[in-house]
């Protein structure tokens, strides 16, 4: 089969869909694998290094486009590659379709089949190819977070460790899944006082007994959002439904009775954001400030830490990769049960049924546009 591997042109992204070792792995198994020139120069892998590892170096995208069978990226195609795809194609990358109608559209015109990493699942309920850049992005969101809340960039002027004689910052996160757990273990290593709301009681169960007292672990409610929101200085939406926008749990209102200068870091910006006055920002221009409230909600937060994200995203997509190419698409998705889970886009239909549903789109199960 033959792979193609584009730059990514979303706005300071720099992470790549195929990093040298797993090229390697796949010239191993007997495909062809196409890199776009300088597709991942800026994290240090050169087209040298591609080129090491069995790959051909393209001059430009649409040679990429033009003659791979599967396309590996990381983020969701923007409309230029969304006119680049065919029917024959299939697509492997983050889409985070729910509160995106235009890239949903660009991708049922393609015709191409669409695998969104976000929804591939695991035997344990999980979601493997979004844990890794969960992690990466809960971590993340305390050091954005903290540098936010620095006076000059509109913040309380609060340090989250606070000094001997002044208190500790409050941080405030919602979502106590992969995000969420990062980021309390980033609040807590930096010494904020750390409280984390969900609605599954086992949830907070294992967090407790996974940070002990250093942890204060809360049920969500209406009213216990509002009590801890309204008294934080820092607050990171770790919401996440799979495949569905998300929920909006912090309303205008709120955030209006929030701390002046209190800082808002919303990691389920990709889904839509879970705070009424989000909106997607980038690396370029990553806050604003509104109602008074910082504002953090770049839609690709990985991407500032490029290396670490694009190998531990290869480590988590490599078996799938392989799997696709080794099998074809079709055969892969019949025979997993999980990857087909994140089929999201085929023959012109939306299969995964959160999303159909988030854009309002007509549904069409993945077994029945398989033939399954």
């Amino acid at each position: 089969m033959r792979v193609g591997v584009p730059k990514e042109i979303k706005v300071h992204e720099y992470r790549v869909g195929l990093t040298p070792g797993s090229v390697r792995e796949l010239v191993a198994h007997g495909h062809q694998v196409l890199v776009e020139s300088g597709a991942a120069g800026a994290i240090g892998f050169e087209d040298a290094h591609y080129e090491s590892a069995g790959a051909e170096i393209a001059p430009d995208a649409d040679a990429v486009f033009g003659a791979a069978d599967l396309i590996v990226k990381v983020k969701e195609p923007q409309p230029a590659e969304c006119a680049k795809l065919r029917p024959e194609q299939t697509l492997f990358t983050y889409l985070h379709l729910a509160p995106d109608p235009v890239q949903a559209q660009g991708l049922m015109a393609s015709g191409a089949m669409a695998i969104a990493y976000e929804t591939v699942t695991d035997d344990h309920g999980g979601l493997p190819l979004l844990a890794p850049m969960s992690e990466v992005a809960g971590r993340m969101a305390i050091q954005a977070g903290a540098h936010c809340l620095e006076r000059a960039q509109g913040g309380r002027g609060v340090l989250l460790a606070g000094v001997p004689g002044v208190a500790a910052a409050n941080v405030v996160i919602i979502g106590g899944g992969v995000v969420g757990t990062n980021a309390a273990r980033m609040g807590l290593g930096l010494e904020a006082r750390v409280v984390i709301l969900d609605k599954s009681l086992k949830r907070l169960t294992e967090l407790d007994n996974l940070f002990g007292q250093r942890l204060d672990t809360v049920y969500s409610t209406r009213d216990t959002i509002e009590h801890y929101v309204t008294e934080a200085d820092l607050v990171v939406g770790a919401v996440l439904l799979p495949g569905a926008a998300a929920p909006k749990l912090i309303d205008r209102r709120l955030v209006q009775r929030m701390r002046r200068g209190a800082v808002i870091v919303d990691v389920a910006i990709d889904q839509g954001g879970c705070v009424e006055t989000a909106r997607p920002t980038t690396h370029a221009d990553p806050i604003y400030v509104e109602e008074g409230v910082v504002h953090y909600c770049v839609a690709n937060m990985p991407g500032a830490v490029a290396r670490t994200s694009a190998v531990a995203l290869n480590n988590a997509t490599l078996p799938f990769t392989l799997a696709l190419a080794d099998k074809g698409p079709h055969r892969a998705l019949a025979e997993d049960l999980h990857l087909r889970r994140g089929l999201n886009v085929a023959a012109g239909r939306i299969t995964h049924q959160a999303v159909a549903e988030a854009l309002g789109a007509p549904y069409r199960p993945a077994d029945e546009a398989l033939g399954l």
